[in-house]
C-alpha cells in the first residue's frame, strides 16, 4: 500500500536548480514582467519575478534563452517574498530547453 505523500511525490519529477530569464504574462488580466526561474521541473517551475503574481492567475510564460512558450498556473506565492511563486504549467513539458534532463522526465514524456 502507498502513502498519500509517497504517490504524490512519484508524480512530481526532478528538480533542477536553473537560472533562465522568462517572461510572464497575464492570460485573463493585464500584465507583463520579466522575470527569471530559480528551480525547475516537468511540471512547473519556482520563479522570481518584477512584480508580485497571486495565486490563481492564469499567465504565459516565454523562456527567452530557448525561445519557448507555455501555459502555466501560479500555484504559489512565497508569503515573505512576494516576488518568488511557483507556477504549474498546464502541459508538463521540457519548456525550460534542458539538454540533458533527468531520466524521470523523459519517462514522464513518454507515459503522457
Amino acid at each position: 500500500m502507498t502513502s498519500p505523500q509517497v504517490a504524490r511525490e512519484s508524480r512530481r519529477s526532478t528538480r533542477v536548480r536553473l537560472k533562465l530569464v522568462i517572461e510572464a504574462t497575464g492570460v485573463t488580466e493585464p500584465l507583463t514582467c520579466d522575470g527569471e526561474t530559480i528551480v525547475v521541473n516537468l511540471q512547473g517551475a519556482l520563479i522570481s519575478t518584477a512584480v508580485p503574481l497571486r495565486v490563481g492567475m492564469k499567465i504565459q510564460i516565454q523562456v527567452i534563452p530557448a525561445n519557448t512558450r507555455a501555459a502555466a498556473d501560479v500555484v504559489y506565492v512565497d508569503p515573505e517574498r512576494p516576488r518568488v511563486c511557483g507556477i504549474g504549467l498546464v502541459i508538463p513539458e521540457n519548456v525550460w530547453g534542458v539538454e540533458v534532463p533527468p531520466d524521470d522526465w523523459l519517462e514522464s514524456s513518454r507515459e503522457s
